[in-house]
């Protein structure tokens, strides 16, 4: 190792190990598991491999481990039978177990709360008789499917099934949850003027189309302990339109995030597939730097953290990734731009990612192979 190479290794060690807390959660350091479906929990229960699977990045150095995404006790929540699901007295078991792992590893976690929408086909999943769901009816894509508009009732049902599994969560032991409000998924949807035509109190201007979104938040909010870290994670991007975008100003980014920072979140999650990249024209500051600027709120970053470039979908369809810099992360975190950094992919190849980056082993770092997602190694 050079001595440049050195001195930035170390840097890294300083920067990332300090410890951050999160309304009444205090996490160990600044590194954080991105959620990343893995569908290895048939029946919905997360079993023995999937306890190993977290405790193991937790003893490696992980300070806060954010599930993979996990269904909500709504129907129509869900769209396959091996991903997880947060609601059921074996599901809960289990995933108590993971829970136990972790905190065991001395690391701490939170389950990412699910409900994929009108991203649902009927016929699949837990309950394949149950329609998709969305605020219009609508896909991404902007067909009707075999979906329906929720009704009052759909959507009070939704957010009762969250705010229950927020619930569960912290009487199994979890530190937090987080909130999925991205990617294209129901919340996302109602967000997104793409999907959310509606044309009563949940639709409209980009303030109307929060209005699900905080209601939700609120009711998670009141369902836990003041303490309790409600992270909710959000993204312009969607998995079928990459181009799409929630706020084209920061004007429109504030108005947005406003009323959820009010209804109760403590942390956004803000997802971009390159952190690095600007949000809006005139400043560096990415997705999260923005966020982190106009509501005052703790920020989590992501988007290829550890790798030179590449893309985790195209991951699914054979893309590997080299090993990447972490130099231009660390000075953002240095200039208090976001407050902590989740790492998807590369962590995922290697379970000792974390380790290797506090123990100045960047050399022992392995780049990032497709392969990794057909395993819970």
């Amino acid at each position: 190792m050079t001595a440049n190479a050195s001195e930035s290794a170390s840097r890294a060690a300083e920067i990332l190990s300090r410890p951050v807390v999160l309304n009444g959660l205090t996490v160990p350091n600044r590194i954080a598991m991105a959620p990343m479906t893995r569908m290895f929990s048939p029946g919905g229960v997360p079993g023995e491999d999937v306890v190993s699977y977290y405790a193991r990045r937790a003893a490696a150095g992980v300070g806060l481990i954010v599930t993979e995404g996990t269904y909500v006790g709504h129907e129509s929540a869900g769209i396959s039978r091996r991903v997880p699901r947060f609601h059921g007295e074996e599901q809960l078991a289990g995933w108590a177990k993971v829970a136990e792992a972790v905190h065991a590893a001395g690391g701490t976690i939170v389950p990412q709360l699910w409900h994929i929408g009108m991203v649902r086909e009927q016929g699949k999943g837990p309950f394949p008789d149950a329609p998709a769901v969305g605020p219009s009816g609508l896909r991404v894509d902007g067909t009707a499917g075999t979906g329906k508009a929720m009704t009052q009732q759909d959507i009070d049902d939704v957010i009762g099934a969250f705010a229950e599994a927020a619930a569960a969560a912290e009487r199994i032991g979890f530190d937090g949850v987080e909130l999925h409000g991205a990617h294209g998924y129901l919340v996302d949807q109602f967000l997104w003027a793409g999907t959310n035509r509606r044309t009563d109190a949940y639709g409209g201007d980009v303030v109307a189309r929060t209005k699900f979104a905080a209601e939700l938040v609120a009711a998670v909010r009141e369902a836990v302990s003041p303490e309790f870290p409600v992270i909710f994670r959000f993204s312009q991007w969607k998995q079928e339109a990459y181009d799409a975008r929630l706020a084209e100003t920061p004007e429109e980014l504030e108005a947005l995030l406003t009323p959820l920072a009010a209804a109760g979140v403590d942390v956004f999650h803000a997802s971009t597939r390159r952190y690095w990249l600007p949000e809006f024209e005139g400043s560096d500051l990415n997705l999260a730097g923005w966020t982190k600027k106009l509501t005052g709120k703790q920020v989590i970053s992501v988007g290829s953290v550890g790798l030179d470039g590449g893309d985790f979908l195209k991951a699914f369809q054979g893309e590997g990734a080299s090993v990447g810099s972490l130099d231009n992360l660390l000075d953002r975190l240095e200039r208090e731009e976001f407050d902590l950094v989740a790492v998807g992919r590369a962590l995922l190849q290697d379970p000792e990612w974390a380790a290797k980056v506090l123990g100045n082993r960047f050399d022992e770092l392995k780049p990032y192979e497709a392969s990794a997602l057909q395993t819970l190694s």
